[in-house]
């Protein structure tokens, strides 16, 4: 089974700019095409997408998970990633923001959990026949993170299949700061080499991960080097034993 990680950053693209913001406001198209083609090459099972564009004037009002998925023949699972009762729901632009799963296979179930705290409160449940995949994208500061990681613990104890939890952790200092949520839960770090995932031109961070449950024999896992976002792809092979 193959699954791809990757931070769009909404298809806005991944070239150093002098202003951050600036970024996140451009246009999409061009880019998301060489995403969507990018992604169509690699032909995943299910791809998680983190920041993606519901249909804010960056994407011509269209959903880019689902445009995605149509080019792959796939199934999309979208959500916003902020609180259910949250003010930046409703504010342009941030309202169409949020993350999504892109699966080849119709036969799962989707389940929408919100950590407590943080602006960005989002995990997407995805449980398949072998295998349940979360999606998450932690908070930028570091007391918020570690408490929704500690939400996130309580949430896995539930979990009877083996897992992947994949995502934007925002690990400032990368597996050293995770590393006691991965002692508790167990969940191994599918990238032995611990790359750095940020920024694509120059990276340094190493905000992105798959980690995953016993029961799944990862059997290669790499960070392809293209540019379409600020983020790199990580993609994952794997059998679930």
């Amino acid at each position: 089974m193959r699954f791809v990680l990757y931070n769009i950053r909404y298809g806005t693209g991944g070239k150093k700019l002098h202003s951050p913001l600036n970024g996140y406001l451009r246009r999409t198209g061009k880019n998301l095409d060489r995403i969507t083609q990018f992604l169509q090459d690699l032909n995943p099972d299910v791809a998680g997408l983190v920041e993606v564009d519901a249909g804010s004037y960056r994407s011509k009002k269209n959903n880019q998970a689902e445009m995605i998925a149509d080019r792959l023949g796939h199934h999309h699972v979208y959500r916003s990633k902020y609180g259910e009762n949250s003010l930046t729901r409703h504010l342009p632009i941030l309202s169409h923001q949020g993350n999504a799963f892109v699966a080849r296979d119709s036969d799962h179930k989707e389940t929408f959990h919100y950590f407590d705290r943080g602006v960005k409160r989002l995990v997407i449940e995805l449980e398949m026949e072998n295998v349940t995949f979360f999606l998450i994208h932690l908070a930028l500061g570091s007391r918020l993170r570690h408490r929704q990681l500690g939400d996130l613990y309580d949430l896995l104890q539930t979990v009877k299949k083996p897992h992947i939890v994949a995502g934007d952790f925002n690990a400032l200092w990368g597996e050293q700061e995770i590393r006691l949520f991965q002692a508790a839960t167990g969940l191994k770090n599918a990238h032995a080499g611990n790359s750095p995932t940020f920024p694509s031109w120059n990276p340094k961070r190493h905000l992105d991960f798959i980690l995953h449950s016993p029961g799944i024999d990862v059997e290669r896992c790499w960070m392809p080097e293209v540019c379409f976002s600020d983020h790199l792809p990580i993609v994952c092979d794997f059998t679930v034993a």
